[in-house]
């Protein structure tokens, strides 16, 4: 008699050959630790008890550090609440931890969250174990994403950047066997985690393509997110000192919220995702900005100010494109992405009108 793990690879091999290789899922695991360096790839462990953690890579995969990939993570604990993991660094074997939404309510929506922390740390619990609770709520999965870092030595904008584009695919490739909507995976990211959801939203295609040969056991799964979340975000690919990115046809739709004058520069980034995608006519691209707030953060409680409901208002606009409706169904999302892409709009005329000659 088949296993369900061996007859979902089979399933998936009829799709995709590739897929053929898909490693079995592990078991959930505990509270971690750090442990020994043993000289084998660390193993990583659940940052909230119950999670299913899978290494983003396989231990001969070329994209990890060999010389640094047994290292242990190190965390810095919460003071006062126990067995709370506020912060993560030594990321050499980079990980996603998925937590499912309970079965009678699941929507099949999956949220990979990447925490900020600067580059210099992940802030795994603010921007991470916090939204596992809250996303269980409304019948959405989380997944934790625990990315390479620029003070271990990795560069943001092309390591801790595949890595996100790794979790997409990884999560899509499994959620038959998690139960997961293969169209309703999205990833959302915090400060510096939005410096990788931000650009999984445009460097998509040519990841995909760079990542298709034989061997690789997710060739032929996309990367594209269904959607992002670009909250407070660091510098996206839309910088005012970067040189813009061609905008997919098929780009997703995002959310994005941050604090305004009080977290200016992060206000000024997010802006200009925003104002990028607009210009591009792309649907479903929606932004706030609140006038009382300052960076960071999570989805902590904020004293009553408006910004503390920017949550409210993601769930809102999740609802809206169909995200939260039953598993299977078409989105709103999804049709207007293909309609866009059938349809794009005309390039906007300019915004100020010619001079007209005094008579």
């Amino acid at each position: 008699m088949l296993t369900p793990i061996r007859a979902f690879s089979l399933a998936l091999c009829a799709l995709v050959p590739a897929l053929a290789q898909l490693p079995p899922l592990p078991a959930p695991q505990d509270i971690p630790s750090a442990g020994p360096d043993t000289g084998k790839p660390y193993a990583p462990r659940a940052i909230v008890r119950g999670g299913i953690v899978i290494p983003l890579y396989a231990p001969d995969s070329p994209h990890i550090n060999k010389e640094r990939v047994s290292e242990p993570e190190k965390y810095t604990m919460s003071e006062t609440v126990p067995g709370r993991i506020n912060n993560i660094v030594n990321v050499h074997n980079p990980s996603i931890e998925i937590h499912k939404a309970d079965a009678r309510r699941n929507t099949g929506a999956v949220i990979i969250v990447a925490p900020g922390g600067g580059h210099r740390t992940l802030v795994v619990g603010s921007e991470g174990a916090d939204l596992v609770p809250f996303f269980c709520n409304y019948g959405v999965n989380t997944v934790i994403l625990r990315n390479r870092l620029r003070v271990d030595g990795y560069e943001p904008k092309t390591d801790a950047v595949q890595d996100a584009l790794q979790a997409v695919r990884m999560v899509r490739a499994y959620s038959k066997e998690l139960g997961f909507d293969p169209n309703k995976v999205g990833i959302m990211g915090f400060s510096a985690g939005a410096e990788l959801s931000a650009p999984a939203a445009v460097e998509f295609p040519d990841f995909d393509k760079a990542n298709n040969s034989p061997g690789d056991p997710f060739a032929g799964v996309s990367s594209r997110p269904d959607f992002v979340g670009v909250i407070y975000p660091g510098p996206t690919p839309f910088a005012a000192n970067r040189v813009p990115p061609a905008i997919p046809a098929n780009v997703p739709p995002a959310f994005i919220a941050t604090p305004g004058s009080g977290d200016r520069i992060h206000a000024i980034w997010a802006m200009e995702y925003f104002s990028a995608m607009l210009l591009k006519g792309v649907p479903n691209i929606e932004m706030h900005v609140y006038g009382n707030g300052t960076h960071g953060g999570g989805i902590t409680d904020r004293g009553g100010i408006p910004l503390g409901t920017w949550t409210d208002r993601y769930i809102d606009w999740l609802r809206d494109l169909g995200f939260l409706n039953p598993p299977g169904e078409e989105t709103k999302a999804a049709r207007d992405v293909a309609e866009y892409v059938r349809n794009p709009p005309d390039p906007p005329r300019s915004r100020m009108a010619p001079r007209r000659a005094n008579p």
